[in-house]
């Protein structure tokens, strides 16, 4: 399995909202790599490569490897859990 990744902002609140819903799926198993973009010029890069035509265009910002599918802002832990599923 390819890794989920969530891309987030150090100092963004909503980012920060989201940190415990992606530590929740952490702890069930799911494969989550955190990229901090505000301050890491090479995450903000990757970023850019995978929100296509700056959908979200910020942070927190979710891409799935396995579907290519990408979650903008803030959910709720049932979305972010069907998105790391595959859903």
């Amino acid at each position: 399995m390819k890794n989920l990744l969530f891309f987030y902002g150090l100092e963004c609140p909503h980012c920060i909202a989201m940190e415990s819903l992606v530590d929740k799926l952490v702890s069930e198993g799911f494969p989550v790599t955190k990229m901090e973009v505000w301050h890491n010029k090479e995450n903000q890069e990757k970023l850019t490569g995978l929100d296509v035509g700056q959908k979200c265009g910020g942070v927190p910002f979710f891409f799935n490897e396995n579907n290519q599918k990408s979650i903008c802002g803030e959910v709720k832990y049932e979305e972010l859990k069907n998105w790391a599923m595959g859903k």
